[in-house]
């Protein structure tokens, strides 16, 4: 397992887990602002840098043109899957005053486990993950943790949802009616299965001690 930590320019609400020797850690556009304020070195800084000037950083900066397909999120992604990282942590990938910021990278959740990583993409308290025709454990951290999940497709069939208030058997999603949203976790270990199709799934958070 090789750790990616990404760096983007939304929101950031603070940091879960910090880098460790031998993790990647990119900065993308404005969020080589939040490595400063949090005293990370990235490994490499890219972006269009519509958001920031490019600082002055040497060969550790990565210059996107601003007209491409790919946000500066995704291009993070897509050099981390390249250095052969399969978990992704990504910071400042909502909030901000882009909405359709916040949905490209939930879609970026997608694009990294189809490619056999998983990414974790950090909110307010809250953290998201796709699957994609399997099952994973969500740990209860919080009594009464909020907990919802949304098709991330045309449908997602066989859902079940145990161990929480509202449990699911082999139901199915579909994007035009957010059934998936608001559950709570009581179990100490709750599961959430999809056998055929992709879901966004995000459960809460401790609130993290402000300095």
């Amino acid at each position: 397992m090789k750790r990616c930590f990404i760096f983007a320019a939304g929101t950031f609400y603070g940091l879960r887990k910090r880098p460790e020797a031998g993790d990647l850690v990119i900065a993308a556009d404005a969020g080589y602002r939040v490595c400063q304020q949090e005293g990370l070195v990235p490994d490499v800084i890219l972006g269009d840098f519509d958001s920031m000037e490019a600082p002055d950083a040497g060969e550790k900066v990565c210059r996107l043109p601003v007209e491409k397909d790919d946000t500066d999120t995704l291009a993070a992604v897509k050099l981390g899957l390249e250095r052969e990282c399969t978990d992704f942590w990504i910071y400042g990938g909502t909030g901000g005053k882009r909405l359709d910021h916040t949905l490209a990278n939930l879609q970026t959740l997608l694009y990294l486990r189809r490619r056999g990583a998983r990414g974790f993409l950090y909110d307010n308290d809250f953290v998201w993950t796709a699957l994609e025709n399997e099952s994973l454990q969500v740990r209860k951290t919080v009594e009464w943790g909020l907990f919802s999940a949304f098709c991330l497709g045309d449908r997602a069939e066989g859902v079940d949802e145990i161990g929480f208030q509202y449990p699911l058997r082999d139901a199915v999603l579909t994007p035009d009616f957010p059934l998936g949203v608001s559950n709570h976790i009581l179990e100490p270990q709750a599961e959430i299965t999809v056998r055929r199709g992709a879901l966004a799934v995000g459960w809460e958070l401790p609130p993290l001690e402000k300095a």
